[in-house]
């Protein structure tokens, strides 16, 4: 069971949270506080495994500077950053302060609990636009055919002829590969990542 503590200064987006969280067979609320400066000493006494942070919370508390505090005292307890700011310094500063994972708050709930349980598995989740290297995202084989057959300018009814599969499956498979990437079309992060060599097309 993965405890999630909520430290969120807007009361809706922290009730959506907690609704998200307390639906989940394999996570439950650790606790929620509005005051990121509060969040250490919340850590210390209910010791959840992953902290959900806002960037800016009450009072104005750096999310980010209290996450370093925490990664400090409490290596083991995973961290989120959450902003619905579009400032790109914040991912360098939530980088350099040990945060295992930073997402913006215009994603949805499959995102957030993909974030959530990658971040538990070890594999950070960071946005595609603030580096050269803009995710930690691992793809299945499935998913490395599919890119390298888009690679390759096939269309979804014709990756799904090839792979013997449904459009709809090949449909879902792509979303997932956008989920992992930030990227909003399957083309544009195919010229990304052959351009980049993450992915060497198959050119048959």
């Amino acid at each position: 069971m993965i405890k999630i503590l909520i430290v969120e200064d807007q009361a809706l987006l922290s009730d959506m949270l907690k609704d998200v969280i307390s639906a989940q067979e394999d996570m439950e609320l650790s606790g929620t506080t509005d005051d990121a400066a509060l969040a250490p000493e919340l850590c210390k006494k209910l010791k959840p495994d992953l902290v959900l942070m806002d960037v800016i919370t009450k009072n104005n508390s750096n999310g980010i500077t209290y996450a370093a505090q925490i990664r400090a005292e409490m290596p083991d307890v995973k961290i989120v950053i959450m902003t619905g700011l579009p400032e790109i310094t914040f991912v360098e500063e939530a980088r350099k302060a040990g945060v295992h994972s930073f997402i913006n708050k215009d994603r949805g709930k499959e995102h957030l609990l993909y974030v959530i349980h990658n971040t538990m598995q070890g594999n950070g989740v960071y946005p595609g636009p603030a580096d050269n290297q803009p995710f930690n995202a691992q793809f299945n084989e499935k998913e490395i055919t599919v890119i390298r057959l888009v690679c390759q300018g096939k269309t979804r009814i014709e990756i799904a002829d090839e792979l013997a599969m449904s459009e709809a499956v090949v449909k879902r498979i792509i979303s997932g590969i956008l989920d992992k990437t930030y990227f909003d079309s399957i083309m544009k992060f195919a010229v990304y990542a052959v351009s980049r060599g993450l992915i060497v097309p198959d050119n048959k």
